[in-house]
């Protein structure tokens, strides 16, 4: 998608506030959850406009005991709301996944920031990640996962998934907004497959464990798996549920050199 064109410092995939935010994103929704599966944009702070009946939004959790419930530490702005039950069934994706022209971002940048609300439920995104040899991989964060893990498909030409823990900020913690910029060195993620698979720490999605050969391929199933040096981004998927701002990435952690823009202003 972009692996032939010259890319900025920094490139902004999504925003919630730009004239269209998903147009290098597909939707997908559960359609047998009308009422609990969709995707909507609405003000942050006000959680307006409502989405259309039957659908009905989940209710915002309280910072701390001194937040009033279903307020939080907003934003004054339109945001974009994911929400179901069914966390895989419902999410955006960029490329777009009915594309089949755009399958590859080709972004190189060596940092992915993501600014996005806890709204207290499970929530997960995940990213395919690509080495300069060509192998393929793809990491999943989630709020469930409770440690790394190396996971297998048994899909033909499944790419190995690697599954890592990711957490918002404790309530105790006083955060000054419910909002979180969640930050991923990409060139870092390479080493992890390789290293959980010579631990044997492989699952193939049923609690089965396989004996590791060759630090670069998943015996049991012959899958190259990612390593030596990172090449590129490959896709980007957001799952239900959260509320998210901005997606972006940068060739350099930018810390207080972001752009005002880009930043999170309570409310």
């Amino acid at each position: 998608m972009f692996t032939n064109t010259v890319q900025p410092n920094i490139v902004s995939l999504f925003s919630s506030t730009s004239s269209e935010p998903l147009s290098l994103f597909s939707q997908q929704t559960d359609g047998s959850l009308a009422a609990d599966s969709f995707i909507h944009f609405l003000n942050d702070a006000s959680s307006l406009p409502s989405p259309s009946p039957p659908a009905v939004l989940c209710s915002m959790p309280a910072l701390d005991d001194y937040d009033k419930p279903n307020i939080g530490y907003g934003l004054h702005q339109t945001v974009l709301h994911i929400q179901s039950p069914t966390l895989r069934m419902t999410f955006i994706q960029s490329p777009p996944k009915t594309d089949p022209g755009d399958r590859d971002l080709g972004l190189k940048h060596k940092w992915l920031h993501l600014q996005v609300r806890n709204v207290g439920r499970e929530w997960s995104f995940e990213i395919g990640i690509v080495d300069k040899s060509g192998r393929r991989g793809v990491v999943r964060c989630s709020t469930f996962q409770k440690e790394p893990k190396l996971a297998l498909s048994p899909v033909p030409n499944a790419q190995p998934v690697l599954h890592l823990p990711l957490s918002f900020p404790q309530p105790s913690s006083r955060p000054l907004t419910a909002w979180s910029t969640i930050t991923l060195n990409l060139p870092s993620l390479i080493p992890h497959f390789s290293t959980l698979a010579s631990m044997n720490q492989l699952d193939d999605g049923e609690g089965s464990r396989h004996d590791i050969n060759r630090p670069a391929t998943l015996s049991a199933t012959n899958i190259p798996i990612p390593s030596g040096t990172y090449s590129h981004l490959s896709y980007i998927k957001i799952y239900a549920t959260c509320r998210l701002r901005r997606i972006w990435l940068s060739d350099l952690l930018l810390d207080s050199q972001v752009p005002w823009e880009f930043e999170l202003y309570g409310a």
